[in-house]
């Protein structure tokens, strides 16, 4: 069973519908003691840092979560807002993120001559910088749905799982120990997203 954490920012309902269709069994919950009983979990979000984590902290949610990840070592996929959550700061915001990982949250610094455009919208090639539980059997050269306009920058090589580029190169997925996060949208994915959740599903 994998807890969905709904605090108001993620696509709870699409992450569901995906992770049934691969076969396992999920709970969408804001409930603090369903989380405590947590097994494995996921954090998405969609919108602002510092609302997020406002929103993470005055439900109580953010105590339970540091205490589920940091201490019991429970396997956690992050998605989008929620992989920048984890990190230290964001340039979006003012407030102190999670802090999980050795990593800030930047946004885009693209040039004005390139032509591209804020946010980075659509389909991207990903590429695998270290085996992980995540990308088990992964057709060569996979694809993911990204929507930003920040990305991750580890301070430790070693976290960064994929890369992809949009200007220059960024971090796009890190790994840490139990902690995997994605800047990219699995759900919204298609056969790449299925087969990262089914993986994640039987991590």
């Amino acid at each position: 069973m994998i807890t969905i954490i709904d605090y108001g920012m993620g696509n709870v309902g699409s992450l569901g519908n995906m992770i049934k269709r691969v076969g396992g069994e999920s709970q969408i919950t804001s409930n603090i003691d369903e989380i405590k009983k947590a097994h494995k979990l996921i954090l998405p979000g969609v919108g602002h840092f510092d609302n997020a984590i406002k929103r993470l902290t005055e439900t109580g949610i953010k105590d339970v979560l540091n205490e589920k990840v940091l201490h019991e070592r429970v396997p956690i996929l992050c998605i989008c807002l929620g992989a920048q959550l984890i990190t230290k700061s964001s340039e979006e915001g003012s407030k102190p993120g999670l802090g999980w990982i050795k990593a800030k949250t930047v946004k885009f610094h693209i040039n004005a001559d390139t032509n591209l455009k804020l946010p980075h919208m659509g389909w991207n090639d990903v590429s695998l910088k270290k085996e992980s539980a995540l990308f088990k059997n992964m057709y060569l050269e996979p694809c993911f749905y990204f929507v930003h306009s920040f990305h991750l920058v580890c301070d430790e090589i070693s976290d960064v799982l994929t890369t992809s580029i949009y200007g220059y190169e960024f971090a796009s997925a890190i790994e840490h120990e139990n902690i995997y996060a994605t800047q990219y949208h699995p759900e919204k994915s298609h056969k790449y997203g299925m087969m990262l959740m089914k993986n994640f599903v039987e991590v």
